[in-house]
């Protein structure tokens, strides 16, 4: 079989992951309607036994008790809401499906490498492909350890955008790498990347549910009556305060995996091009991520700081990982210019 057969096959698989993707996105939209639809009004909801929590140690029923950091404690318990037979039904199916695509994902990323004879990491469209296929490997993996279907909505929808500006914004045929690129250091500071940049990904979406589920919080308290659709979706989410601890502990992961990407990049350059730093734009804009990322971390363990104002940061971090992938990757030309697009 030719590389460039191999290369067809990749597409080829690539879109047909992106098809059944899309099938598990409308399954997850039917799992987070019919968990609205039937649920119990506010007023009819029975009241939830209050039981002690033993942190830090197996609970019982199997799940695992933290202390937030304001001293509360919490339970992965939470996570798991109790939905109608129907919604079960969908989500099972969202899940089924979700696995199916990834295995397509890691299929297309498998022969797009086999391909061209190296690790498929040379340009954007392979970052995007690579990127997407960890987002999803995270999120499943984590999804066998505790109940997350309410999240696969929020997961696979900026997962298909991804591959779908791969496909026709971002493609780049199969080609060689840069002579710069020829390294062990591509598989080792790329992939750490990349997976730091899936893991920011999935707690941002936590994130931003963790904002929505606050104010909704915050403005069905004071208001009587029924409340609006919206409202009752996030009703459906785990409370604000698991939210925040989920969004929180992937940070607490991922920026780690960041701090070494920039430590391999830096050895990476002195060998590709005799200097640690070189202030190019793409190191420049990853040292500022790096910063946001540390100020939130910072701020979170400090006293004097909100979690909202914290939680904020986080999301102009991820703000900046975004502008730092796209624009500066395609508009700021320097020597860390990969993007394969001409």
């Amino acid at each position: 079989m030719t590389n460039l057969m191999l290369a067809g096959y990749a597409n080829l698989t690539l879109y047909i992951a992106m098809a059944v993707l899309a099938l598990a996105m409308i399954a997850f939209s039917a799992y987070v309607a019919l968990s609205v639809s039937g649920q119990t009004r506010p007023h009819e909801q029975p009241a939830r036994r209050r039981e002690p929590v033993v942190v830090g140690a197996r609970a019982a029923h199997g799940v695992d008790d933290w202390t937030d950091s304001e001293g509360h404690a919490s339970s992965i318990g939470d996570l798991a809401r109790p939905v109608s037979k129907r919604a079960g039904t969908a989500g099972g199916y969202a899940m089924s499906l979700s696995w199916l695509g990834t295995f397509f994902l890691v299929a297309s990323v498998i022969l797009r490498g086999a391909s061209v004879s190296r690790p498929p990491l040379g340009n954007m469209f392979e970052f995007a492909t690579f990127g997407a296929m960890l987002v999803m490997l995270v999120y499943l993996g984590l999804s066998m350890r505790w109940p997350l279907r309410w999240l696969g909505l929020f997961v696979v929808v900026p997962v298909l955008l991804t591959l779908g500006l791969a496909m026709t914004v971002w493609y780049t045929a199969a080609s060689e790498l840069l002579p710069s690129l020829k390294s062990v250091w591509l598989v080792i500071h790329v992939t750490v990347a990349t997976l730091s940049v899936a893991l920011f990904t999935l707690a941002c979406s936590v994130l931003i549910l963790h904002l929505l589920r606050t104010a909704a919080d915050a403005r069905m308290s004071d208001e009587v009556g029924t409340r609006s659709a919206w409202q009752g979706f996030l009703a459906t989410l785990p409370s604000a305060r698991t939210l925040d601890r989920i969004s929180y502990g992937l940070h607490v992961v991922a920026f780690p995996l960041y701090t070494f990407t920039l430590i391999a990049g830096a050895i990476w350059a002195q060998q590709a091009w005799g200097s640690y730093w070189n202030w190019d734009p793409k190191e420049v804009w990853t040292f500022i991520v790096w910063v946001i990322y540390a100020a939130y971390l910072h701020a979170r363990a400090t006293s004097g700081w909100s979690v909202r104002t914290a939680n904020v940061l986080a999301l102009v971090g991820y703000a900046a990982i975004i502008v730092n992938f796209t624009v500066v990757n395609i508009y700021f030309p320097g020597q860390h210019s990969y993007s394969g697009l001409s």
